[in-house]
């Protein structure tokens, strides 16, 4: 079966005849039985379940009341709820939970007849930018089983690459689903803080965490967007704001971009990366958009700024997990004894180093010096971002600094893979949506990633620009 680069596709070759619901989704099983074990992509496969609602929706769509998704075949990262299934977030602590409802997010997904084919390996509790965090053992890149797919959706976006599915939800609360992405040679899209339901979202940090789309396309990004997004009755966060058709792409206007200097400029940047950013910067220039360098003081605290803050919300967020309610329980007489053996064992070192840190920012004697110096910061860095989007519609930048490195080889390095969100963690620390988007390879075969980012709620124009850009490529191969 040939590998179809958007919903649109498979539906079309549905519509002919050519295709089944039912016959796609053994495809896409036997790529998973195929490539899993070398890729660790995949940590449970709902087979049975999928065959069984293929044949459903095959059905429907005979009788013409398919719902917009009929055809779709969607993984999801082990960190969203999917009724009477396990979520584990990738950690030992919650070996043998099995959740005990739907992800709003998910449940959407499934309304409009998704399929969901299975949970897939990330970081744990999403911490990590390579996906060697996990419980269960790092995930491979498709492209080089040598290398890592990224972090912290690192299984989605590999899974995706590998065609074991159409679709992956990932989360992305510092660069989850755009740095794969960027990785695999795929769509990452991290919509507005509050525009998806994070109902049924595993917390790591609050303020940052959003549901992410990893795709082989802007359409279909576009489309599972417009799915998921909306207001939540189980969500009091969420944005109460109308859901504009994403996936009409009818605007195909002219837009005025700034190229963040700084980015370019920094040490760390891989200099094939920089060339693909200034191959990007001349196509729109070609193409009437408006391009103009811009600064962005604030760089060399964003990433700072996220890591104190997401430690301290981890912090919080992660004491949940103690042995009582749910998970593992360490066999102890002493309830104090039980919490810190249960934690000690159930928690990877990632996580821990993170609660640590997080505790530590929190604590009495160095709050203000640390978490409320942070918050500041954040806000300077939120007002500066939101004044360059007065005079430009979008802002591009790499999406990482460098392609895809071989597993191991900074695992033991933290600050070198804090680096690795250097470019994306500024999204999350405003809450404004971004998405990376493919652009060739290095001398490597390396997949290299683009980042756009916009104003709040202005997916519409960004998904617009990406798709010309995506278009202009595709043509000129």
């Amino acid at each position: 079966m040939k590998t179809f680069q958007s919903l649109s596709e498979i539906q079309s070759e549905i519509s002919s005849g050519k295709l089944t619901v039912s016959s796609l989704v053994d495809y896409h099983l036997k790529q998973i039985k195929e490539k899993n074990g070398r890729l660790n992509a995949f940590l449970s496969v709902y087979e049975d379940e999928a065959i069984n609602q293929s044949k459903i929706v095959d059905s429907k769509i005979q009788n013409k009341s398919a719902g917009k998704l009929a055809g779709m075949v969607i993984g999801i990262k082990d960190v969203f709820a999917y009724k009477d299934h396990p979520l584990q977030c990738a950690s030992t602590i919650l070996e043998g939970f099995e959740s005990q409802y739907t992800a709003t997010c998910i449940q959407r997904l499934i309304d409009e007849d998704a399929i969901i084919i299975g949970r897939q390996n990330c970081d744990e509790f999403a911490m990590g930018s390579s996906n060697e965090n996990s419980a269960f053992g790092p995930t491979r890149n498709p492209m080089d089983e040598s290398r890592v797919p990224g972090g912290s959706s690192g299984g989605s976006a590999a899974a995706v690459a590998a065609d074991m599915c159409q679709v992956s939800i990932g989360s992305d609360t510092g660069g989850s689903v755009r740095q794969p992405a960027a990785f695999c040679g795929l769509v990452g899209l991290k919509p507005t803080y509050s525009r998806i339901s994070r109902y049924g979202l595993a917390a790591y940090a609050s303020s940052f965490d959003t549901v992410g789309i990893i795709s082989k396309s802007t359409e279909d990004a576009a489309l599972v967007l417009e799915v998921m997004a909306g207001k939540d009755d189980f969500d009091s966060t969420v944005s109460q704001m109308e859901v504009p058709q994403f996936s009409s792409f009818e605007l195909n206007k002219k837009y005025k971009i700034g190229f963040i200097a700084e980015t370019l400029l920094h040490d760390g940047l891989d200099e094939e990366i920089k060339s693909a950013v200034r191959e990007v910067i001349e196509h729109l220039k070609s193409n009437s958009h408006t391009v103009e360098e811009v600064h962005f003081s604030h760089l060399d605290y964003v990433l700072p700024t996220y890591y104190v803050l997401t430690a301290a919300e981890a912090s919080s967020n992660l004491s949940r997990y103690d042995g009582v309610r749910y998970g593992i329980r360490a066999k102890s007489d002493d309830l104090e004894e039980m919490y810190k053996v249960t934690r000690s064992e159930g928690f990877g070192e990632e996580v821990k180093r993170r609660i640590m840190t997080g505790t530590f920012v929190l604590s009495a004697s160095y709050y203000d010096a640390y978490y409320t110096k942070a918050q500041k910061v954040r806000r300077l860095i939120r007002d500066e971002t939101e004044k360059l989007f007065e005079e430009f519609d979008i802002l591009i930048s790499p999406t990482t600094p460098s392609t895809a490195f071989k597993i191991g080889d900074i695992k033991n390095d933290p600050i070198q893979m804090y680096l690795e969100d250097l470019f994306t963690v500024q999204a999350n620390v405003v809450g404004i949506p971004a998405i990376s988007i493919p652009w060739g390879v290095d001398n490597q075969g390396l997949p290299m990633g683009v980042q756009l980012m916009s104003k709040s709620f202005n997916e519409l124009e960004l998904l617009d620009i990406s798709n010309q850009i995506i278009t202009f490529k595709d043509q000129n191969r």
